[in-house]
């Protein structure tokens, strides 16, 4: 199986809707196009800043459609998972498979807290399901309530051969290391979940990052990349350190409607969340996304 397009700095591209809640088309192809065009190597549909947890299945497919259609070729579109259920799970693998995408996103379950046993036993047979796809782990312990370990990791990349990568957004840089570490023998591919860890993630060896920045600033955080893999790395570490104050100054908003209200601010007319989320009301945290944005030579 090559994975060798499995790199570079991935979008979790933003899911834009209309007044009914459902995607508005004309917007996300606007958006396709702004991000391929702003230098990202890859975009995930319905990662958590693509609001997934709020999507139906037809709509899911829809919006995957509209993507891959849209990208035409240009980078390799993902799909996300974050369903609880094994057997839903392997209903998407399949629904993004029939649908040309280059390879799918598996979140650990929410709620439940699994055991190591259920956690191999659920992740192998969504690969199972999908055994020409290439499937991504996503470690998100932030949201789900706990961490997938270097353990698991380590036997799912040896011992299922269409697992070949995962996304680590415990922002845990020693963990990250350790997953890198652990699975290098058999060119398992590494992404960093953090936007302010990217460069940390790349000294370690991660091969780029899954980067909500992408959405609203995606030249930025992708110079982090592309100076880091020339070997400025200098450059790379500047750039970092120019992005960060932005990607902080999210934190005090709601996730996650901070990156829309961002993509707001730069012009961009990707809509609003879904309910029971709302625009980022005026007042600090909002004035703190101007500030910041302004600093960086965004808006």
């Amino acid at each position: 199986m090559n994975t060798d397009f499995i790199k570079g700095v991935v979008v979790p591209i933003l899911t834009p809707i209309d007044e009914n809640e459902l995607i508005d088309e004309a917007k996300m192809r606007a958006q396709v196009d702004y991000v391929i065009n702003g230098g990202v190597s890859g975009i995930l549909a319905f990662g958590s800043n693509g609001e997934f947890y709020m999507v139906e299945e037809d709509e899911m497919e829809r919006g995957l459609k509209i993507m891959v259609d849209q990208a035409a070729g240009r980078v390799p579109v993902y799909f996300g998972i974050g369903a609880i259920s094994t057997k839903k799970c392997c209903r998407l693998a399949k629904m993004a498979a029939a649908n040309g995408a280059s390879g799918i996103s598996v979140l650990q379950p929410m709620f439940l807290k699994p055991t190591y046993a259920e956690l191999f036993r659920h992740f192998k047979t969504i690969a199972e399901s999908v055994p020409d796809m290439p499937m991504l782990l996503y470690n998100n312990p932030g949201r789900v309530g706990y961490t997938l370990t270097a353990d698991l990791i380590d036997e799912l990349a040896h011992k299922v051969p269409n697992i070949v990568g995962m996304k680590d957004t415990s922002g845990d840089i020693t963990l990250t290391s350790e997953f890198i570490r652990r699975t290098r023998d058999v060119d398992f591919k590494v992404f960093g979940g953090k936007d302010t860890l990217l460069y940390a993630s790349l000294c370690h060896g991660a091969v780029g990052g899954v980067c909500t920045a992408a959405n609203f600033m995606p030249e930025l955080i992708t110079d982090v990349y592309n100076k880091f893999v020339a070997g400025d790395l200098k450059g790379s570490l500047e750039a970092q350190f120019k992005l960060n104050p932005v990607r902080l100054a999210m934190d005090p908003a709601s996730f996650p409607v901070a990156a829309k209200d961002m993509a707001t601010l730069r012009g961009r007319d990707v809509g609003v969340p879904y309910l029971p989320n709302l625009p980022t009301p005026e007042g600090a945290a909002k004035e703190g996304f101007r500030r910041t944005m302004h600093e960086a030579g965004l808006i």
